[in-house]
């Protein structure tokens, strides 16, 4: 019987005393470097053992250092500077008095968007070596034998860290492929798995992108998807993992661009592990899309479907998560499926929805009912 194993999207709840280093370095406020090193190691070794302990098999840093997935670029790549334009996303525009609450209430996280303004160049690859040891050190101290790390695509970096400088979407996509392709390449050769984080093929349809067409949203991302395969040119596809999202958040998502739609673009990307979300009650039912399409999944892919939700604090009962998952197996086979959640549980420092403790909570149960999967 082929064991299901497990993994999850990657970033986790952070401590407070991670986050108040994070938001020292983000704000300028005095810190010590040492001190933040020490800090960022004992932390992903309370997040990895955590990992373990829940029963994931294939383990992250839970994304410690970063203040979140895709503006860390800011930190680590020269060319950004200033803020870029807010915009929310569709959805919660047409229900404005919740979007109101949420502002109100602290639902929306504050950090820095930098607009790219100038060249985008790599500062070294420093602070990922670090993070990269700490994770590594983490796993052999807890016995963890598989690891992955995250990384932002070149499309959600476009998303979030918005062109000022490149005179075409073109030209700046092709730059930040050219500035992280080294990023890229370091995971791997380290032994980890790399995660592409591409929320931009979904979530951008209706938080960037909302005067296009559904059709004409496509051939963006799938150019989006060209620059993320450029800067792949030279990791094995079967070391990448690639999540696409419709944005981590509790809203109506009544404007979530379909995975029917999706899906040509998804398959396109040269990765071996498609993340994706099968949980939250907008995306619950298309594994179907999946079904019907079978024919059309490469042989060399591994589905990773999200099969605990990372919006709310409800913790599903293993034996949902098998059912998750068997609609996955019953498709591809038991031994072309992970079982993983729809998103991450910290997905900017100092904020999230779950319950740290909950959090945890909602990994176990998945590892339960992987175990349950026959």
């Amino acid at each position: 019987m082929t064991h299901i194993k497990t993994t999850h999207v990657g970033s986790l709840p952070r401590s407070q005393a991670v986050v108040d280093f994070i938001f020292a370095r983000e704000n300028g406020t005095p810190y010590n470097p040492a001190e933040f090193d020490a800090c960022m190691t004992q932390a992903v070794s309370d997040t990895v053992r955590k990992q373990v302990e829940a029963g994931i098999d294939i383990v992250s840093d839970g994304e410690t250092s970063k203040i979140s997935y895709a503006t860390y670029v800011k930190d680590r790549y020269t060319g950004f500077d200033g803020d870029s334009p807010r915009n929310a996303p569709a959805d919660l525009k047409m229900f404005p008095g919740f979007l109101k609450r949420l502002a109100d209430d602290g639902g929306t996280p504050h950090y820095a968007r930098p607009m790219c303004v100038g060249e985008v160049k790599s500062k070294g690859q420093g602070e990922l070596e670090k993070d990269i040891a700490n994770l590594k050190a983490a796993m052999a101290e807890h016995g963890a034998e598989r690891g992955f790390m995250n990384a932002a695509s070149p499309g959600v970096i476009s998303l979030f860290l918005q062109n000022d400088y490149y005179n075409t979407r073109e030209a700046y996509l092709a730059a930040l492929a050219d500035a992280m392709k080294a990023e890229y390449e370091t995971i791997v050769a380290s032994g980890l798995d790399l995660q592409l984080d591409c929320p931009d093929l979904a979530l951008s349809r209706h938080m960037l992108f909302t005067d296009l067409s559904d059709d004409a949203f496509i051939k963006v991302a799938n150019m989006h998807v060209e620059a993320l395969n450029h800067a792949l040119a030279d990791v094995p596809a079967d070391k990448v993992r690639v999540h696409i999202c419709w944005g981590n958040y509790e809203g109506p998502h009544c404007c979530d661009i379909p995975m029917a739609k999706m899906f040509d673009t998804l398959m396109a990307t040269k990765s071996r592990y498609v993340l994706f979300e099968t949980s939250n009650p907008r995306h619950g039912h298309e594994w179907t899309t999946f079904r019907d399409r079978k024919a059309d999944i490469p042989e060399d892919k591994v589905l990773v479907p999200g099969v605990v939700d990372t919006t709310t604090n409800f913790v599903e009962h293993p034996e949902l998560v098998a059912q998750r998952i068997q609609r996955f197996t019953d498709i591809v086979g038991a031994d072309r499926v992970i079982a993983g959640s729809d998103c991450g549980f910290g997905t900017f420092a100092g904020f999230g929805a779950v319950d740290p403790d909950i959090a945890y909570a909602k990994l176990s149960a998945l590892a339960e009912g992987a175990a349950l999967v026959k």
